[in-house]
């Protein structure tokens, strides 16, 4: 059991930022990412729509041999959380606790501003965990394009910095001082958030979070690896276009795809198989 990977879960590449604060942090655990590239975006999509797909790659996920799940889509998150803690007999993990809880723990004025997918806000799965602090005021945005950008691999363009002003406006009046990204893919645009919001705006994402509460479950249950093999890490998409999601992983991991062994999976989807 300890030495089975950890599997990793998303509507597309988002979650890389996940998988790369995992892989960070716990160098000696290996990693099975799936990206659910065939059904991306999931954030306009009817919630029963997103909880089917979702749980498909879960399944497939468990199915292979898993120590555990993070769920690192928001609007997945929102959509079958409480499914998959019922489903699985491993421990579930996801991305919307650890990013309140840093947000949190880092504001000054009780502004909080939230920005996700039209689905991620619709749910109100956020505004639940912060209803717990009474004092802080949440302002929301849905941002459908960001996800958009980021699945064609822009990062930085005047059409994307236009959007950004559009999408973040509103919420910079209000005088916010922490911004949560309610997206996995939205840490990849950092930047061009950043420059909209001003530098006194603390942009709060889940992944270095997420990493952390993946740790301290692993210690609190005893699945931490104990093979002295170098790890593996698998990058798997349900869509058809290899190279393309080679090409868009490798400029978001950088170093972390160096040698990518890819290889087909049937007659949709494929992997990369990669190692230290």
């Amino acid at each position: 059991m300890n030495n089975l990977p950890i599997g990793i879960f998303d509507s597309g590449v988002g979650g890389l930022t996940v998988a790369r604060a995992v892989r960070d942090q716990l160098p000696r655990e290996s990693i099975t990412y799936v990206g659910d590239t065939a059904h991306s975006p999931y954030g306009p999509k009817p919630i029963a729509d997103v909880r089917e797909y979702a749980l498909s790659c879960l399944d497939d996920l468990v199915d292979q041999g898993v120590k555990m799940l993070v769920i690192a889509c928001n609007t997945a998150s929102a959509a079958m959380l409480r499914d998959a803690h019922e489903r699985y007999d491993v421990p579930v993990l996801e991305v919307i606790q650890p990013a309140v809880r840093s947000a949190v723990q880092i504001t000054r004025n009780q502004k909080v501003g939230l920005i996700g997918t039209v689905g991620t806000i619709n749910s109100r799965a956020y505004d639940d965990l912060f209803s717990i602090r009474s004092d802080i005021e949440l302002y929301t945005k849905a941002c459908p394009r960001f996800v958009e950008f980021v699945e064609a691999g822009v990062t930085s363009s005047p059409e994307l910095l236009a959007v950004a002003e559009e999408y973040l406006g509103g919420l910079r009046d209000h005088h916010i001082d922490t911004l949560v990204l309610g997206c996995t893919h939205y840490p990849f645009l950092r930047g061009a958030i950043s420059q909209v919001m001003g530098n006194d705006v603390v942009l709060v994402s889940s992944d270095i979070e997420t990493a952390n509460d993946v740790y301290k479950t692993l210690v609190d249950r005893g699945l931490q690896r104990s093979d002295d093999e170098a790890p593996s890490y698998q990058y798997r998409s349900t869509g058809d276009d290899p190279e393309a999601f080679y090409g868009l992983a490798q400029r978001l991991l950088g170093n972390g795809l160096q040698n990518a062994n890819l290889q087909k999976l049937g007659d949709h989807g494929f992997t990369l198989t990669t190692s230290h």
